[in-house]
């Protein structure tokens, strides 16, 4: 379906400016909450894995495979709506566990971290560096649903190489904590495969 036969069904359009006025109210109300996080007291985890080795700083890199991944994502899914609708969808669905798992975890930084300068986080937020946004990896999460959403099987390989490389990295700078990276591909799954029933569901009520 390309987006002028997209556009021309009207529960379609509906749904895909509905899904990004709540994704950007979604997203500046997680700005906020970050804010409150960042100030709120946590507990730092003992990690034997981090404790192995001393962090080293990976930001080029980091940032490099996130946001060239995203760009190539959306290059190849360009014509594709319906799966860009679905993968604005699953994100916010992730954001919103991400918060709740936030909220119920309150962890400070490893005190050997290397500070790491997201600029997407610096473009909602004020300014500052955040530290405490730690249970679970975003960027290792959102690598993961590129690599989930991708059909593709080159480009599948590229996001799960990239997802492998983040996790690594933000790990070896001591930006997060195992369990961090390693929770966050599951959650990822978790949210495709609630918005893949959804969409599934609704096609069959259309039908």
């Amino acid at each position: 379906m390309n987006w002028k036969s997209f556009f021309n069904i009207h529960r379609s359009r509906n749904e895909f400016i509905i899904t990004v006025i709540l994704l950007a109210i979604l997203m500046l109300s997680f700005s906020q909450f970050l804010q409150f996080i960042e100030k709120r007291k946590g507990v730092i985890l003992p990690d034997p894995l981090l404790n192995s080795f001393s962090p080293i700083d990976f930001t080029w890199l980091t940032f490099s495979l996130i946001y060239l991944s995203i760009i190539v994502f959306f290059i190849s899914v360009i014509k594709e709506p319906d799966k860009i609708l679905i993968a604005l969808q699953a994100y916010g669905l992730m954001v919103i566990f991400r918060t709740i798992a936030m909220y119920l975890v309150p962890l400070e930084a490893p005190k050997t971290i290397i500070l790491l300068n997201d600029p997407f986080v610096q473009l909602f937020g004020k300014g500052e560096i955040l530290t405490k946004d730690l249970f679970f990896s975003g960027h290792t999460g959102t690598l993961f649903l590129l690599f989930l959403l991708s059909e593709n099987k080159v480009l599948k390989a590229i996001f799960l190489i990239s997802t492998t490389f983040v996790g690594a990295a933000v790990l070896l700078q001591h930006v997060h904590y195992s369990i961090d990276v390693f929770i966050a591909p599951f959650v990822a799954y978790a949210s495709y495969r609630i918005i893949k029933l959804y969409r599934e569901r609704i096609s069959l009520k259309t039908i």
